[in-house]
C-alpha cells in the first residue's frame, strides 16, 4: 500500500468482494422458494432489489469515502496524525463494516416488507427479510476482516505516533467470535431457517442445503485465513524479535500494526528492547568507569557504603618525567600518548584478572584480588608488571616505574549515597606507590616487596632478583625489595 495515501481502489475492491459474498449467501438461502402464484410476484420484488442496490451501494460507497477523507488528509500531507485522527484511522475497518451492515439492514427491512406485500403467502416476506439480514451479517463481518487487512499499513502509521493504550474496542477475542459467527453462526442459522420456514413446510431441497454448506466452507476459509494472518504474522514477527533480543541485539523495532492485544504486545516488546538497550548502555558506561568486575558485582548485589578486608596485590604504575614530557609534546599530544599508554595498562591488567581501580593523572592504581577473588594475586601482579614494562619499552614513547606490594587491605565503596567510588585502602597500596618512585631509577623499571615475590605462585620468582633494603616514606621498618631481572 502506498505510504502517502490510503489505497482507495483496494478498499472499494474488498468491500465489493464482501458484498458479493453477502449476495451469494442470500441467493443460496432463497433457493427453493416455491409458490404457485409467485412468478408474477417476483418481478416487483426483483425490481425493488435492483433499485435499492442502484441507490444504496453508491450512497454507502460515498459514506465510506467520506470516512476515509480524514485519514487521507494527513497521509497526503506527509505529517503525523493527531490523536483524534489516529483514532479515526483505527476505526476505519469497524466504520466500514457498520456502513455495510446498515445498508444491508435497511435492505432486509425493505425486501421483507415488499415481499410480504406482493407474494400471496406473507410468510415469504419473513423468509426473504431474514435471508437478506443474514447476508448482511456475513457482508459486515467479511468487510471488517478485509478492510482491516487492506488498511494495515495505515494502522501501523497511526499506532507509531499513538501506541495502543487503555480499553481495547476489538481485541483478539471479539475477532475470533466474529470468525466463529461467519464460519458457523450464519450458516447454521441459515440451515435451521430452511427447515423451520413456514412458507415451505416440505423443507428445503437438497440443492439449497448443499450450496449453503459450500458457501459456508468458502466464507469460513476466507475468514479463517484473514484472522490467521492477522494473528499469526505478528506473532511470528514477535517471536523473531524476542529471539534477536535473547541473542543480545537490542536494536529491535517491531511494527505496531494492531490496535488490540497484539498491538499492546508489540509495543511491549519494543519498550522491553529499548529498556534493555538503555540498561546495557548504562552497564557499559558503568563498566568503563569502574571496571567490569566492579560493575557486575554492583549490578548483582546493589550499591552501598561499606566494604570488607581482603588480601590483595596492589600494582602502581607511573610515567617518569611526565612534567618535562608535557612541555615537549604539548597537552593535546600528551593526551593521545596517555591514552595509548593506559590502553597497554588496561589490557594487561584485565588479561591477568585484575582491576584498574583508578587513574591518577599519568599514573594508575591496579588491584588483584578485589572485588572478586583471585587464585594468585601476587603472581598475577608481578606478571602484569613485567608485561607492562616490556610493552612500554617496545613502544618507546614513555618511561615508567612500576611498584608491586601485597597484603591485607580494606576494599569497598566510599563517598556519599549519591556518589560512590570503589577503592582499596591499606598499607600495600601506599607501599606500591613508594616502590614505584624507586623503580624509576632501576634498569628494569619494576620493583616489588620481598613478601610479594615470595608469595607468588609458579615460577614467577625466577624473573625477579633481590635488591636493597630500603626505608620507605611513612613506614617504621625497612622493606626488602626485589627488582625485575634484566639481561
Amino acid at each position: 500500500m502506498p505510504s502517502g495515501r490510503l489505497a482507495v481502489p483496494l478498499i472499494v475492491l474488498v468491500v465489493m468482494v464482501a458484498n458479493m459474498i453477502g449476495v451469494g449467501t442470500v441467493v443460496l438461502l432463497l433457493i427453493g422458494v416455491e409458490d404457485g402464484s409467485s412468478t408474477a410476484a417476483r418481478a416487483p420484488v426483483l425490481w425493488t432489489a435492483a433499485g435499492y442496490l442502484v441507490l444504496a451501494f453508491p450512497l454507502g460507497g460515498v459514506a465510506g469515502l467520506r470516512r476515509q477523507r480524514v485519514t487521507n488528509r494527513w497521509l497526503m500531507a506527509g505529517r503525523a496524525p493527531t490523536g483524534e485522527e489516529a483514532r479515526h484511522a483505527l476505526r476505519l475497518p469497524l466504520d466500514t463494516a457498520v456502513i455495510a451492515g446498515t445498508v444491508w439492514a435497511l435492505g432486509a427491512l425493505l425486501m421483507g416488507v415488499v415481499s410480504a406485500f406482493f407474494f400471496p403467502d406473507p410468510r415469504v416476506g419473513w423468509r426473504i427479510g431474514v435471508a437478506v439480514a443474514l447476508g448482511g451479517v456475513a457482508t459486515a463481518g467479511v468487510t471488517y476482516l478485509l478492510v482491516a487487512w487492506a488498511a494495515r499499513a495505515v494502522t501501523a502509521r497511526a499506532l507509531a505516533e499513538h501506541p495502543p493504550v487503555g480499553r481495547l474496542a476489538l481485541g483478539v477475542r471479539i475477532r475470533l467470535l466474529l470468525t466463529w459467527g461467519l464460519t458457523s453462526g450464519v450458516p447454521m442459522v441459515g440451515v435451521v431457517l430452511l427447515y423451520v420456514d413456514p412458507s415451505n413446510p416440505g423443507g428445503p431441497g437438497r440443492t439449497a442445503v448443499v450450496f449453503l454448506v459450500v458457501v459456508a466452507l468458502l466464507v469460513g476459509a476466507l475468514a479463517t485465513l484473514l484472522i490467521a494472518r492477522a494473528v499469526g504474522q505478528p506473532l511470528r514477527d514477535l517471536r523473531r524479535a524476542v529471539q534477536r533480543v535473547g541473542e543480545g541485539d537490542y536494536a529491535v523495532v517491531v511494527v505496531v500494526d494492531d490496535a488490540g492485544e497484539i498491538g499492546l504486545l508489540q509495543e511491549g516488546v519494543n519498550s522491553m528492547a529499548a529498556g534493555l538497550a538503555e540498561r546495557e548502555r548504562l552497564r557499559d558506561l558503568f563498566g568503563r568507569h569502574v571496571g567490569t568486575t566492579v560493575a557486575q558485582r554492583a549490578l548483582s548485589t546493589g550499591v552501598s557504603l561499606g566494604g570488607e578486608e581482603r588480601t590483595v596485590a596492589a600494582l602502581f604504575v607511573d610515567i617518569a618525567g611526565s612534567t618535562s614530557l608535557v612541555r615537549r609534546t604539548g597537552p593535546e599530544q600528551m593526551v593521545g600518548l596517555l591514552n595509548r599508554f593506559f590502553a597497554i595498562v588496561v589490557d594487561t591488567i584485565e588479561d591477568e584478572g585484575g582491576l584498574v581501580n583508578k587513574f591518577e593523572g599519568d599514573a594508575a592504581l591496579c588491584v588483584f584480588g578485589a572485588p572478586t577473588d583471585h587464585p594468585d594475586p601476587a603472581g598475577a601482579a608481578l606478571r602484569a608488571a613485567r608485561r607492562i614494562c616490556g610493552a612500554v619499552a617496545e613502544a618507546g614513547e614513555v618511561d615508567v616505574g612500576v611498584g608491586v606490594a601485597c597484603g591485607r587491605v580494606w576494599a569497598g565503596q566510599v563517598g556519599a549515597a549519591s556518589r560512590l567510588e570503589y577503592t582499596v585502602i591499606g598499607d600495600p597500596v601506599n607501599e606500591a606507590a613508594r616502590l614505584t618512585d624507586l623503580a624509576k631509577d632501576h634498569p628494569g623499571r619494576a620493583m616489588a616487596s620481598e613478601s610479594t615475590v615470595l608469595t607468588a605462585g609458579g615460577d614467577e620468582r625466577d624473573h625477579w632478583v633481590p635488591d636493597a633494603e630500603v626505608e620507605l616514606r611513612g613506614r617504621d621498618e625497612p622493606t626488602r625489595t626485589w627488582v625485575l631481572k634484566t639481561r
